[in-house]
């Protein structure tokens, strides 16, 4: 029998539902913040708990900034200009703490980081050869679909430092995670989005964002588009799964091994705001 993993994205995918996820699997949290805590990065926290989602109960992976910057990605109001969704089920829950990592916050709040900058960061923690390329191939393809929607050479892509920040920590910790997995076929029949638009700093733009109709186009990544106002994949989201992805065909029949539930931030009408992963065996 061969072992792998079924991304189930029916709700989107972000950098920290997936790590979520995979900790649902079983990636070991100590390990994860152990290793977090030599990237030569400040002013952020890690905490991971359990919630529930739609429901169901579900892991929560949060990287928590310094409170001198302000992250708008979980902001609905800033998003989208308006409050159109249900509320936030999740901050209304039982939740169980399990590991936070302090930071000190001490950082200047107007550094951009280039994709250079961002491999150094990289190759100066523990991270194992394994995860250092998967979290590089990450950026790397993230890098070339913001460099694509903009029109503008991958060298003259920065990331600001508190994007950065989160992108850097969430995509490290998807790289560590899964080599702690060790899944070598990894499956992705589609990616569901919604419609709509969504503010960012750049202006309002359409969901699919650019960069993730860019990331899906290259890479070939099926995606169906969902009764749903706003945006599901992130860019970050959809370069997790273009790096790491090995085939959009499940097998035939399999068997579910164990399930990995990782919450979303956003809450939309008609749609879980979930991700679930699977571990399957098949012939």
């Amino acid at each position: 029998m061969k072992k792998g993993l079924y991304m189930e994205c029916s709700s989107g995918i972000s950098g920290d539902m997936s790590v979520a996820a995979l900790l649902g699997l079983g990636a070991d949290p100590h390990k994860l913040t152990e290793t977090l805590k030599t990237l030569p990065l400040q002013g952020y926290q890690i905490q991971i708990k359990t919630v529930v989602k739609s429901g169901i109960s579900a892991y929560d992976f949060n990287v928590i900034l310094d409170s001198l910057h302000e992250n708008n990605d979980h902001n609905m109001e800033y998003l989208y200009g308006h409050s159109h969704h249900a509320p936030h089920e999740h901050n209304n829950s039982a939740h169980t703490s399990i590991e936070t990592t302090q930071h000190i916050h001490n950082h200047s709040e107007h550094i951009h980081r280039s994709l250079s900058d961002i491999f150094q960061i990289l190759e100066a923690s523990s991270m194992t050869q394994t995860a250092l390329y998967t979290a590089k191939k990450i950026f790397q393809i993230l890098a070339e679909g913001e460099s694509e929607a903009h029109g503008i050479p991958i060298e003259k892509v920065h990331f600001h430092e508190v994007g950065a920040i989160d992108s850097i920590v969430d995509i490290a910790s998807v790289s560590i995670c899964l080599d702690m997995l060790g899944y070598k076929e990894i499956f992705v029949p589609v990616l569901c989005d919604g419609t709509g638009t969504i503010r960012c700093q750049h202006g309002i733009l359409p969901v699919p964002v650019p960069a993730v109709a860019n990331i899906t186009k290259r890479y070939q990544i099926p995606l169906s588009i969902q009764p749903v106002q706003g945006e599901l994949i992130t860019p970050t989201g959809a370069a997790i799964v273009a790096a790491i992805f090995t085939s959009c065909k499940l097998p035939t029949s399999f068997h579910i091994i164990k399930t990995g539930i990782g919450a979303g931030k956003r809450d939309y009408k008609n749609t879980s705001g979930i991700l679930r992963l699977m571990e399957i065996e098949y012939i």
